[in-house]
């Protein structure tokens, strides 16, 4: 009896999607952007509440993209969020097996932070930029108190105000970019909050790794502020909204889509586009 054997087709990687959270897939209530009349206004899904009070919406279309996104791909949720904040947050699908959170400074891997990558960024950002604390003191000595609203420290990695833009002086930020700059650290303007960011703190060099453990050779990615400009350039293909630090500033890069769409339509079209480029190919 002859007997014929067929070798297993090999698995194909696995295409890693990294997408920035908060003003790119997901919007709080001032961010929402729904220009249409209310009786045509998307259906909306509430993923995070805190203190008792929902916070951030995407629309339910967006939310069953989501879901099958994250069935088919390695979907990695990329924030500046401190693990904490990110907590709040309940996306629909599976419980992604690896999320980045403070810009980079944690990967978490089934929810916890992985200590040989905390132990690395800790090392680089000790050589290669000046201490939180000094740029701490920069910022409170900087600051007015008349639109100063709040001020945080977050991870022990970076630092952010909280501010009333209105009263927020025109240049100041940039001045503080400038300051920065010379120190190895970046400033991001995002709403009411001005990041002060150590420049080695970097969203891509946690996609990498993360690409580099689950062996994807395809990555995706998406995001609004200046501190996802890393991460687009990172990625094979990028995405970006009309809307946010990005558009304001017209960047862009051959690579980056950028989508006509703002809001929380803008979090469905971009959901859309990753979509289809993490498709299989039909051949």
């Amino acid at each position: 009896m002859t007997f014929s054997h067929t070798p297993d087709t090999p698995a194909k990687p696995p295409v890693l999607v990294a997408s920035d959270l908060d003003r790119t897939l997901i919007y709080s209530a001032a961010a929402l952007q729904l220009p249409m009349p209310d009786a045509e206004a998307p259906r909306l899904l509430c993923v995070e509440v805190y203190e008792s009070r929902p916070l951030s919406y995407l629309t339910e279309t967006a939310a069953g993209l989501l879901d099958g996104l994250a069935r088919a791909t390695v979907f990695v949720p990329t924030t500046t969020r401190t693990r904490e904040q990110y907590g709040r947050i309940h996306l629909p699908g599976p419980a992604p097996r690896f999320a980045i959170c403070a810009n980079g400074g944690h990967l978490l891997v089934d929810g916890v932070s992985d200590p040989v990558w905390r132990d690395r960024v800790t090392d680089r950002l000790a050589e290669e930029c000046a201490p939180l604390a000094e740029v701490r003191a920069h910022l409170l000595a900087a600051a007015d108190p008349a639109w100063l609203l709040k001020e945080r420290i977050a991870e022990d990695l970076f630092a952010y105000l909280v501010v009333d833009r209105a009263l927020l002086p025109a240049g100041w930020a940039k001045e503080l970019a400038e300051w920065a700059d010379g120190r190895g650290w970046t400033v991001s303007l995002q709403g009411r909050k001005i990041y002060a960011v150590p420049r080695p703190l970097t969203k891509s060099a946690a996609m990498r790794e993360v690409a580099r453990r689950t062996g994807a050779e395809l990555t995706l990615a998406a995001g609004d502020s200046l501190l996802d400009a890393d991460l687009l350039l990172a990625a094979d293909r990028a995405w970006r909204p009309g809307h946010g630090e990005l558009a304001d500033s017209g960047w862009n890069a051959p690579h980056v889509d950028v989508l006509p769409q703002t809001g929380v339509a803008a979090g469905e079209e971009i959901l859309r586009r990753l979509t289809r480029a993490a498709a299989p190919d039909p051949a």
